[in-house]
C-alpha cells in the first residue's frame, strides 16, 4: 500500500450515528467511503442515495475486494460479529464504541486481527479533538505540575425522553458505563495513561422505564444493566480518579472533568465533543483562566479516528484510537461492575500505550505531515 494515498471504506449500519461519518469523513482525502449496508436494504439505498454510494447487504460488503476499512455502526450487540465478519474477510475494522460487550468478544477481535495482520481501531475520537489535544499539550508542558488526581461525571436521565428507540441502551452492553464511559476513560487515558485498578459499586434504580420520545411513547421496557454506577480508578501514573455514571439524575451542577496536580488544576471540556472551552488554574497566578485551543478539529469530526488510522495503515506508523486502548477502556469498564458484585478491588490484566498526542500546526485533513 505504500504507493497508495486513500482507503475504501464500506460501512455497516445505517443508523442515527452514520450521517456524522458521511458527512466528515469527506474532509480526509485518505477515505473514501464508497459503500454502505444494513439489514434494512431500504436504509442503505436511502443513504447510498444521500452520498453517492453503492448500498450492499452486509454479506455482499464484507465479500467486496476493493474495501478495505469495514466502518461498524451497528448496535453494541453486534459490535463483535461485524468485526469478525469483516476480519476473516481481510478487512481492518473501525467501530463504535464499545469494542464488544464483554473481554471475551474483544480479546478475540483482537487476537484475530493480529493473527491476520490487520488493524483494529474504535471509538470514540473525541480525544483526537481540539479540545482534548490541548488539555494534553497543558499537562504535557508542566502546566499543572505532576497530575495527581481526577474526576469524571457523566450524569443525566437516560435516552427514553428523546432517542427515538432507546431500549438498547438498558440491554446487555448498554447502561452509562458502556454507553458514556469510553468517552471519559478514553480522555482521562490519554491524559494520565493506562489504568492499574478499580473499585466501583452500582444500581439499577428503577426495573422497567417508560419512553416518552416518540415513535414509541407510552411503551414500558424492561431495564437490564446498572443504571448508575459510581467508584475511582487509580493509574500506573500514581493519579487517581473518582468516576460517576448515571441515567438515574435529573439535573447536576458537577463539571464533566477536572484535573489536578502538584502546581494547578483544569476543567477539561465535555469529552463528548471535540472542543472547549478549557480553564486552568495555576497556583502562582491563584485565578482560573480560559484557554484558547491550540489545534484543529474543535467542530464536531466524527471520522477522525478511522482517518488516523488509514494514515497509519499507509505509512506504517501506530494510530491513536486503537484496538488495545479500547480493551484496556472496556476492561476498566466492566471491572466496575465486578468490584460491586465481589466486594474487592480489581487488579486490571490488561494495558496499552498511551496514544501519541497530535503536532502543533497541522493542516486540516492531514494527519501526518
Amino acid at each position: 500500500m505504500q504507493n497508495r494515498k486513500s482507503l475504501n471504506v464500506g460501512v455497516v449500519g445505517c443508523g442515527n450515528i452514520s450521517e456524522i461519518y458521511f458527512k466528515m469523513s469527506k474532509i480526509f482525502p485518505v477515505l473514501n467511503v464508497c459503500a454502505c449496508a444494513d439489514l434494512d436494504m431500504k436504509r442503505a439505498e436511502e443513504k447510498a442515495k444521500a452520498h453517492n454510494l453503492v448500498p450492499m447487504t452486509p454479506k455482499e460488503l464484507y465479500a467486496d475486494r476493493n474495501i478495505d476499512i469495514v466502518l461498524n455502526l451497528t448496535l453494541p450487540k453486534s459490535h463483535f460479529e461485524v468485526d469478525l465478519a469483516a476480519l476473516k474477510n481481510g478487512k481492518h475494522v473501525y467501530g463504535e464504541k464499545p469494542l464488544g460487550i464483554d473481554l471475551g468478544q474483544g480479546k478475540t477481535i483482537l487476537e484475530t486481527a493480529k493473527k491476520l495482520k490487520l488493524r483494529v481501531g474504535s471509538a470514540p475520537d473525541t480525544f483526537l479533538g481540539a479540545g482534548i489535544q490541548t488539555c494534553r499539550k497543558i499537562i504535557d508542558s508542566g502546566l499543572i505540575g505532576r497530575p495527581v488526581a481526577a474526576e469524571a461525571f457523566m450524569i443525566g436521565h437516560g435516552h427514553e425522553h428523546w432517542h427515538p428507540s432507546p431500549e438498547f441502551y438498558y440491554q446487555r452492553g448498554g447502561g452509562p458505563m458502556l454507553d458514556m464511559g469510553p468517552y471519559y476513560l478514553t480522555a482521562l487515558v490519554n491524559l494520565l495513561g493506562p489504568a492499574k485498578l478499580t473499585a466501583g459499586v452500582a444500581v439499577r434504580s428503577m426495573k422497567e422505564r417508560v419512553i416518552t420520545s416518540k415513535p414509541k411513547f407510552g411503551k414500558r421496557f424492561k431495564v437490564e444493566t446498572p443504571t448508575h454506577l459510581t467508584g475511582a480508578v487509580e493509574f500506573k501514573s500514581g493519579a487517581v480518579a473518582t468516576l460517576i455514571m448515571s441515567f438515574d439524575v435529573w439535573k447536576s451542577t458537577l463539571p464533566r472533568i477536572e484535573v489536578h496536580g502538584t502546581e494547578g488544576s483544569m476543567i477539561v471540556p465535555d469529552p463528548n465533543t471535540f472542543g472547549g472551552p478549557i480553564s486552568l488554574f495555576n497556583r502562582k497566578k491563584k485565578i482560573w483562566e480560559e484557554v484558547p485551543l491550540r489545534f484543529i478539529y474543535g467542530e464536531n469530526t466524527r471520522s477522525l479516528g478511522l482517518a488516523d488510522m488509514a494514515q497509519g495503515i499507509l505509512s506504517g506508523r501506530k494510530h491513536r484510537a486503537s484496538g488495545e486502548l479500547a480493551y484496556h477502556v472496556l476492561e476498566t469498564m466492566l471491572s466496575f461492575e465486578e468490584s460491586y458484585k465481589t466486594g474487592k478491588h480489581i487488579m486490571l490484566k490488561s494495558t496499552c500505550e498511551k496514544p501519541a498526542a497530535f503536532p502543533l500546526k497541522m493542516k486540516k485533513g492531514i494527519l501526518d505531515r
